[in-house]
């Protein structure tokens, strides 16, 4: 039986995906707070290891806006608005990942929800060539997480995981930063 290899991480071949994390969602999805929290968690540590950020709202007319705890215009994070599922059906966001970001081969991808727009979302991307991470503490729906997407060519992992990942060594600057970021503990959403 041949064993598929992990891509290592890496802050400059990476980028992150914030699918649909919407005001709409707050009292539907389970676990809603705990990944939001770990959602907020990537975010800040991906603009302190120079972590591209693009980020989705599907329907926003219907479903409200990102969150504001995530401050996406803090963090000059582009939000496309969509209505396809997938976020690379959406000619805008596949044009800017294209265009900005055609050197980049992972993506490191969160939000809601698991079993519709983070699905679609990930077959397009392992379509693509891209390796894919989803940050399991940081997805989910209205139902618990189907995890039939790992048997397709995506890697499940935490946000821990990638924030360490992505910087690789302690004597890194942004190291002590990151560490704060991960030192509290992450609510356990049964994910």
């Amino acid at each position: 039986m041949s064993r598929q290899m992990l891509p290592k991480l890496s802050a400059s071949n990476s980028l992150l995906l914030i699918c649909d994390m919407q005001e709409r969602f707050r009292n539907t999805i389970k676990y809603f707070p705990a990944i939001l929290q770990v959602a907020q968690r990537l975010l800040e540590g991906s603009k302190l290891l120079g972590l591209p950020v693009v980020a989705t709202e599907q329907y926003p007319k219907g479903l409200g806006r990102t969150v504001a705890e995530l401050d996406l215009a803090k963090y000059n994070v582009p939000v496309f608005e969509k209505t396809c599922f997938s976020m690379l059906q959406c000619d805008k966001v596949a044009s800017h990942i294209q265009s900005q970001f055609s050197d980049r081969k992972t993506v490191i991808l969160c939000g809601i929800e698991a079993h519709v727009c983070i699905y679609q979302t990930t077959i397009d991307l392992l379509e693509k060539n891209f390796n894919v991470h989803l940050v399991v503490d940081a997805i989910s729906s209205r139902n618990q997480v189907d995890r039939q997407l790992e048997r397709l060519g995506a890697f499940l992992t935490t946000n821990e995981c990638v924030l360490l990942g992505l910087v690789q060594d302690a004597g890194k600057p942004q190291f002590r930063e990151v560490q704060k970021l991960i030192m509290n503990l992450t609510p356990d959403s049964g994910l």
